[in-house]
C-alpha cells in the first residue's frame, strides 16, 4: 500500500518535524554510545594493564621464575592464581623469555607456549589490545617482567572477560534509551504544538494553495486600478502596488521605507498612518482627489486602499458648470420675459416710441456690461465664466463688478485652471454674501498680471474668516459652507465672529474646493490666502506664478473689434 504524502502545511510540517526529531535522537544516541564504548574498552585494558604491572612488580614471582620449573603446582602459578582471584581477571599468565607459560587458569597448558605474539613486551613495552585468545575474546594487557637489575626475564599478561564490559555497555544502553525516548518525546510535543500552531495561522491550506493564493494575490494587488498600501506597526511600508506607486508617487524601493519619510506633512500622510481615522476619508495628493480607506491588521500594522476621485471631482465640476450654465439661462428667460411683458404692455398702451426707448435701454446696458468685461478680460473662458457668474449674482441680489485694476491678456497657459480657481471662489463669496444679508452685497473681482505671475482676488461682504481659521479653511475636509439646518455646528468648531449671521468653515464632508485651489497655487509655485476686507467680510487671494506666456499672442477681441469699426 503506498502512503500518501500529506497535503495541508500543518501536516507535512508535523511529518519533517518528527522524522528530524528521530534522526537527530537516533544520531546524538550513537554518537554518545561509541566514544562510551571506546571509553569501557579503554577503562577495562587500563585495568588489565594495572594488574599485570602490580604481578611485575612483585620480586618473588620473579625469583620463582628464575629459580623453579613451570608446573602446575609450581610456585608461580599458586602466586598468580593468587592474585587472579583477588582482582577477578579472566586469567595470568606469567611467561619466560621463550614465550613459555608458567601460569595459566587451565593447568594443562602451563609449559606450552602462547597463543599471542609476546615479542613487544619482551621487548620492554607495555601492550594493552583486545584481543582473542585460547580464553576467548578479552581485555588483555601484557607488561614486561625484570629482576632486581632490571633485565627482562619475562612477561606477565593479564586479560580480563570482554563479555564483562560488553555487559557494562549493555546495562547502559536503556538509561541512555529513557534519555533518548524523553527527549524524542518532548521534541514529538513540540512538533505538535507548532503544527497546531501553523495550522490555526494558514487555515488547514496546502503548499500548493499558498502558492496560488500568492500567485493571485500579486496579480490581483499589480491589475487592479485601486491603489493598495501595506504598512506594519512601525509605519513602514511592506507593500505598495502600482497603482498607489501611481498616486502617491512612490516606488518599489520605498518598500521599508516610514511612510512619514516618504510622504510630505500634511492630510495624505496622517490618513494612511492612521492619525486621522474614519471611513471614505478625502485627501488631495499631486493634485489628485482620492478617497483613503484603512484597515487594521492582527499585528499592530494596516491596509491602506486608495481610490482615484480626480475624474469624478472634474465631473462634478462640469455638472457644477452645466447647472451654472442653467441657472445663467433660466435667469436670463425670466428677465428676458419680463422685458417681453413690458414692451408688450407699452405696446397695447399704444405707447410705441417708449417701448423703443426700453428696447434700446436694455440692449445698450447688456452690451455695455458685457464690453466692459471683454475690455478687461481677454480671455474668452474667463470672460464667459465672468459675465454667466454676474447673471447668477443679479438674481440672487449681489452686485458682481470687476475692480478699476483688473486687466488679464490674452496670453493664459491653461485658462482651465483659472476657470477653476476663479470658479471656485467666487461660488463661496455668493454663498457668504448671500447668507450674510446686507443692503450694500457686492463681490468684487480682480485680475491683474505682473509679467508672467497673474493674481487673482476675490472680494465679498460676507462675514469673513476669524483669523485662527484662515489657514484651516484650506484643508480637506473643511468647508465655509453652513451645514444643513444651520444649527449643527460641530462643538469642536469654533464660534463665528462677532456679528457674523453664519457658522465659518464647519468640517463637512466634502471640502474639496479651497483645498484644491491651495494645492493648484502650489503646483504652479504660487500661494492662496484670506484676509479681512476693509469695512467687514473676506479677500481671497491666489497667485500662479508662471501663468502667461512669455509671447505676447495676438488679441483676438480687440482685433476682431478693430476689423469691425
Amino acid at each position: 500500500m503506498r502512503i500518501r504524502w500529506p497535503t495541508r502545511v500543518s501536516a507535512q510540517v508535523l511529518v519533517i518535524q518528527l522524522a528530524l526529531t528521530t534522526g537527530v535522537t537516533a544520531l546524538a544516541t550513537g554518537l554518545f554510545l561509541a566514544p562510551f564504548s571506546s571509553e569501557i574498552d579503554d577503562q577495562a585494558t587500563s585495568r588489565a594493564l594495572a594488574i599485570a604491572r602490580t604481578t611485575t612488580a612483585d620480586p618473588q614471582i620473579t625469583r620463582e621464575l628464575l629459580t623453579t620449573a613451570p608446573s602446575p603446582t609450581g610456585p608461580v602459578q599458586r602466586d598468580a592464581e593468587r592474585i587472579r582471584k583477588a582482582t577477578g581477571a579472566l586469567y595470568i599468565v606469567v611467561m619466560d623469555t621463550r614465550g613459555v607459560r608458567w601460569s595459566h587458569t587451565n593447568p594443562a597448558r602451563i609449559g606450552r607456549h602462547v597463543s599471542t605474539d609476546p615479542s613487544r613486551a619482551l621487548a620492554g613495552e607495555e601492550v594493552r589490545q583486545i584481543d582473542t585468545g585460547t580464553l576467548g575474546r578479552s581485555a588483555r594487557a601484557k607488561a614486561p617482567l625484570r629482576d632486581s637489575s632490571g633485565k627482562i626475564v619475562g612477561a606477565v599478561s593479564v586479560g580480563i572477560s570482554y563479555g564483562s564490559v560488553r555487559e557494562k555497555l549493555f546495562a547502559e544502553v536503556p538509561r541512555l534509551l529513557s534519555y533518548a525516548g524523553i527527549a524524542l518525546g518532548a521534541g514529538v510535543l513540540a512538533a505538535l504544538v507548532v503544527a497546531r500552531r501553523l495550522r490555526r495561522r494558514t487555515h488547514g491550506v496546502a503548499f500548493a494553495d499558498i502558492s496560488a493564493l500568492l500567485d493571485e494575490r500579486e496579480a490581483m494587488l499589480h491589475g487592479i486600478r485601486e491603489g493598495v498600501v501595506a504598512v506594519d506597526r512601525h509605519g513602514r511600508v511592506r507593500m505598495v502596488n502600482d497603482e498607489a506607486q501611481r498616486l502617491l508617487g512612490l516606488g518599489p524601493q520605498d518598500a521599508g521605507r516610514p511612510l512619514d519619510e516618504l510622504l510630505p506633512p500634511g492630510r495624505t500622510a496622517d490618513v494612511l498612518t492612521g492619525r486621522v481615522a474614519g471611513a471614505d476619508l478625502l485627501t488631495i495628493s499631486s493634485g489628485r482627489v482620492l478617497v483613503v480607506n484603512r484597515m487594521p491588521t492582527r499585528d499592530g500594522g494596516a491596509v491602506a486602499t486608495l481610490r482615484d476621485r480626480t475624474e469624478l471631482e472634474l465631473l462634478g465640476r462640469e455638472l457644477d458648470s452645466t447647472h451654472g450654465l442653467l441657472d445663467v439661462l433660466r435667469a436670463k428667460d425670466h428677465e428676458h420675459a419680463n422685458r417681453l411683458h413690458t414692451v408688450l404692455g407699452l405696446l397695447e398702451l399704444g405707447r410705441h416710441e417708449r417701448a423703443m426707448e426700453f428696447v434700446a435701454e436694455v440692449t445698450d446696458a447688456h452690451s455695455a456690461s458685457v464690453d466692459q468685461i471683454a475690455e478687461r478680460v481677454h480671455d474668452p473662458l474667463l470672460a464667459a465664466l465672468i459675465v454667466g457668474k454676474t447673471t447668477i449674482a443679479a438674481e440672487r441680489g449681489v452686485a458682481l463688478r470687476l475692480s478699476t485694476d483688473t486687466l488679464l491678456p490674452d496670453r493664459v497657459v491653461d485658462p482651465r485652471d483659472l476657470v477653476t480657481v476663479l470658479g471656485n471662489l467666487i461660488d463661496n463669496a455668493l454663498e457668504a454674501v448671500t447668507a450674510h444679508r446686507r443692503a450694500d452685497a457686492f463681490i468684487e473681482i480682480e485680475l491683474r498680471t505682473e509679467h508672467t505671475t497673474v493674481v487673482l482676488q476675490v472680494s465679498d461682504t460676507g462675514p469673513g474668516v476669524p483669523p485662527e481659521l484662515r489657514e484651516r479653511v484650506f484643508e480637506e475636509g473643511w468647508s465655509t459652507k453652513e451645514p444643513p439646518g444651520g444649527s449643527s455646528t460641530p462643538a469642536a468648531a469654533p464660534a463665528a465672529t462677532p456679528g457674523s449671521a453664519r457658522p465659518v468653515a464647519v468640517p463637512r464632508g466634502r471640502g474639496l474646493g479651497l483645498a484644491m485651489i491651495r494645492r493648484l497655487a502650489e503646483r504652479y509655485g504660487g500661494m492662496a490666502r484670506v484676509s479681512a476686507r476693509a469695512g467687514g467680510g473676506a479677500v481671497f487671494t491666489v497667485v500662479l506664478p508662471e501663468a502667461l506666456s512669455v509671447e505676447r499672442a495676438p488679441d483676438r477681441l480687440l482685433t476682431a473689434e478693430g476689423e469691425s469699426r
